[in-house]
């Protein structure tokens, strides 16, 4: 196999070396079924409450507020319809640009008569504009839900979730935040943030895929989206994904003793790597706000448009380097991206989204670069 250049890693990460070594005796010989009160079964509950502990100490939650899923998708699916089933709220305040998890899930609801559905206006880099949502809240009458993502997967930009939170708590409205892209990447401090719901998944940051994190204020009750056993206290029917949620845990250890090492040492990729586009290629221009309050992960990178780079990402992926042209999760059905559409609708570029992780090299960069140049 030829080595391969791997630039999206927002879509997904490797597997941390050490992250499976804490797996591996859950995937051999520690398989019991942590529901069973005989010593396998024991086991099997003390790993997973001592991932919830590490889980909440690490995002300064209480372990109670932290509820193991099957990834980000189904997180942010239970916060948005448990805040309309549960918690009364009649209209929903989002974003065009959120992930299909959100963006689906909302519109699923107010299809079916359940909620009402407004969509924040947008700046031309991609920020939400904070004034609208106050604008917004304020001349609602009915409760609503708040659902805005941290950071764009997509273009990186990221919001101040403090801010956001405490124009949510002086209207009395639900907040949600959809942190997949920043748990793991970034500090956080859940007793002092002003939120009701997070979301995480820890393929996301070099752990297993399948397994994720919905953290619920401990002031918030609401019933359960999936039925059928009492696991994760009432809230999640089903076996515990055991070895994926030890996973989890040690990749979010891993991923915070290292964090201002990684997170300097994958920004310096990043800013190579757009120094080098725009000094080797001409007519680039990057979406959303890269050198702002940003994703050290992500760079979007516009390419203008000719015969050549109409098929770059087929070209790349021929040349073994892995890219995205928007979202990972849509990149098989060539629909574009909603997000690039929202906020750069230029039928004269094309888009590449490429994302960066502790693994990569300036080296790489440079391979990709020329490559870049031979095809564009």
């Amino acid at each position: 196999m030829p080595n391969r250049i791997y630039f999206d890693n927002a879509a997904t990460t490797c597997l941390d070396p050490q992250v499976l070594e804490a797996m591996m005796p859950y995937l051999t010989s520690c398989y019991g079924n942590p529901s069973s009160i005989y010593s396998y079964g024991r086991e099997s509950r003390l790993a997973v409450e001592n991932a919830r502990k590490t889980v909440a100490k690490i995002l300064n939650a209480h372990p109670a507020e932290i509820f193991f899923t099957s990834g980000g998708t189904e997180s942010s699916n239970t916060a948005i319809t448990a805040a309309v089933r549960d918690l009364g709220c009649k209209r929903i305040i989002t974003s065009p640009i959120e992930h299909h998890a959100t963006l689906h899930t909302v519109k699923y609801l107010f299809n079916k008569g359940e909620v009402d559905l407004s969509y924040l206006k947008i700046s031309p880099t991609g920020d939400i504009d904070l004034n609208d949502l106050e604008h917004l809240l304020a001349e609602s009458k009915e409760n609503c839900l708040v659902t805005l993502m941290h950071a764009n997967n997509e273009i990186g930009n990221m919001v101040d979730i403090h801010a956001l939170g405490e124009i949510c708590r002086k209207y009395n409205a639900v907040f949600h935040s959809d942190t997949v892209q920043t748990v793991g990447h970034f500090p956080f401090d859940l007793r002092n943030t002003p939120v009701h719901f997070i979301t995480g998944s820890a393929h996301k940051f070099h752990g297993p895929k399948g397994v994720g994190l919905l953290y619920i204020n401990e002031n918030v009750k609401i019933k359960p989206f999936m039925h059928g056993g009492s696991q994760e206290r009432n809230m999640r029917a089903g076996t515990e994904n055991l070895y994926g949620i030890v996973g989890f845990a040690k990749a979010l250890e891993t991923a915070t003793t290292n964090y201002e090492k990684d997170a300097s040492y994958i920004k310096s990729i990043k800013l190579y790597m757009m120094e080098q586009v725009k000094k080797n290629i001409t007519g680039v221009s990057f979406n959303g706000d890269p050198l702002g309050n940003s994703l050290y992960t992500v760079l979007s990178v516009n390419f203008l448009k000719t015969e050549k780079s109409d098929m770059l990402l087929f070209n790349l992926d021929i040349n073994n380097i892995c890219a995205s042209g928007g979202s990972a999760c849509t990149s098989g059905a060539d629909v574009g991206s909603h997000v690039i559409r929202e906020i750069n609708n230029n039928p004269d570029q094309v888009t590449v989204r490429f994302s960066f992780s502790k693994n990569n090299t300036k080296e790489e960069v440079d391979t990709v670069v020329e490559k870049l140049r031979e095809m564009i």
